[in-house]
């Protein structure tokens, strides 16, 4: 039973989300409106990495296919977690139309060349998100962003060493195909002096 000095529950008020979820912080309309942006460009790496994995995968490259068909399903793990905060926060996910991806590259390099410029892009998503939440006083959001912004840090190296390992190799196919055998064996991780 409950006591006279019990209140109930149901006269305090919570403020809703768009969705009618329990919003505990509103959060600023253009913060919002980036991380949306930024869920769409997530799902637009995944479909230009799984645009990657065939055009590896139609010169018999099987090491890069692999990679670049997990870098795709990361990309759309990515998505999911933005999709997965913007709920927690009350908010609605808005799904954006994706572009078809680029299919054709001229050589490997020009291809990692590709994939670590939409890394960067991705880099520099996340960070100027992050100064918008801290602008605003988002902590949540700052919290939310933080092993985001190491964990694309440490896929932006992950990148540049490949890059500078197909440039090495200089298009000759044998090296190139020593390279695709290590991605093959999950041997993918740049040297480290720690």
């Amino acid at each position: 039973m409950l006591s006279q000095d019990t209140i109930s529950l149901s006269s305090i008020p919570v403020v809703a989300g768009p969705a009618g979820r329990a919003m505990a912080q509103p959060m600023e309309a253009d913060l919002m409106e980036a991380l949306q942006q930024h869920l769409t460009m997530e799902r637009q790496s995944s479909a230009a990495y799984f645009a990657m994995a065939i055009w590896c995968a139609e010169r018999e490259l099987r090491g890069f296919a692999d990679f670049f068909k997990q870098e795709g399903r990361d990309e759309q793990e990515h998505a999911g977690t933005f999709a997965d905060y913007l709920i927690a926060r009350g908010q609605t996910v808005l799904l954006q139309e994706l572009a078809a991806p680029r299919q054709t590259w001229q050589s490997v390099e020009e291809l990692m060349a590709a994939s670590f410029r939409m890394e960067a892009d991705v880099t520099t998503s996340l960070q100027q998100i992050y100064a918008m939440a801290e602008r605003s006083g988002d902590t949540r959001t700052t919290v939310f962003l933080d092993p985001l912004v190491e964990g694309q840090t440490n896929s932006e190296n992950t990148f540049a060493h490949l890059l500078g390992r197909v440039r090495f190799a200089q298009n000759q196919p044998a090296a190139l195909l020593i390279i695709d055998g290590e991605l093959s064996a999950g041997q993918h991780e740049n040297a480290s002096l720690a």
